[in-house]
């Protein structure tokens, strides 16, 4: 079986943020692989379910919860474009996420500036992954948003 990288399996997750952008969502995208294998992909949905916990994370862990039959993801890695915000950590962390990895920093709402602790303390983190071009598709999205 081969193994993908990172960089592979955060490309999945920037196409679904591609597509929250054109659907004019906040362009965050995710996806759960369990076994090198992408189990549930999701981008937010905020504007369109007028939700605001509706964000791509919790998207996919709901989605990857129900492919597996059960809410623990200790054995999964979440991808994800932008640095999960407080609530998602929280979710992540009663999931017992084994790994995150995230494209972007957000220093304005990510969970490292309100709580560093957030996450299950045996959750492995990897950021920077494609960072700059997650990063600049978020500000093409609130550029376009100011016009």
């Amino acid at each position: 079986m081969e193994l993908f990288s990172d960089e592979y399996f955060m490309k999945k997750a920037f196409a679904k943020a591609q597509e929250a952008f054109e659907a004019d969502e906040i362009p965050v995208g995710a996806v759960m692989v369990s076994q090198n294998r992408i189990i549930a992909q999701a981008s937010n949905l905020t504007e369109c379910l007028n939700d605001v916990t509706a964000h791509a994370e919790m998207q996919a862990i709901t989605a990857a919860a129900n492919q597996l039959g059960g809410k623990y993801l200790n054995d999964c890695t979440l991808y994800v474009t932008l640095e999960p915000c407080v609530m998602c950590a929280g979710a992540l962390a009663w999931a017992q996420l084994g790994r995150l990895v995230y494209g972007a920093h957000d220093e304005k709402r990510g969970y490292h500036k309100f709580a560093p602790d957030a996450l299950h303390p045996r959750t492995e983190v990897t950021s920077g992954v494609m960072g700059d071009v997650c990063s600049e598709l978020i500000k093409d999205f609130f550029r376009k948003k100011r016009k």
